[in-house]
């Protein structure tokens, strides 16, 4: 949790203070459309990083937090078939592309294992 935390709460500050610089950097035409969009995928990035960062301590998996689970799964698995995807078409980015890909698939991997599985009881 806190990993996804701290990566989601990086990626919402990026996307919040340097809109414009992220779009000049993939030359992507410039417009307040495209600004405030970046600034909305910010806000939905730093929410996710708060609700993971709260959670962070509380039991998952199983009945335990399955909507966190399952917000998380989704996003994290929707978005490395999408980096994947992108890989094979683009020829450019490919700094950026693979560590995120990388970052995204990790992630996924692990929420659909705390989504499927029910948590480990503690022994003392």
């Amino acid at each position: 949790m806190m990993v996804s935390a701290i990566g989601m709460g990086i990626f919402g500050i990026i996307l919040s203070f340097l809109p414009n610089e992220i779009i000049d950097l993939f030359k992507i035409a410039s417009h307040p459309i495209s600004t405030i969009a970046f600034q909305l995928m910010s806000a939905l990035f730093l929410g996710f990083a708060l609700l993971n960062w709260m959670a962070k301590a509380s039991v998952m998996g199983g009945i335990y937090n399955k909507p966190i689970a399952i917000g998380n799964f989704m996003h994290y698995a929707v978005g490395a078939i999408a980096l994947i995807k992108l890989l094979f078409h683009v020829e450019i980015y490919h700094e950026i592309l693979i560590p995120l890909t990388i970052y995204y698939s990790i992630l996924a991997v692990g929420f659909g294992y705390v989504f499927m599985n029910n948590p480990k009881q503690k022994t003392s």
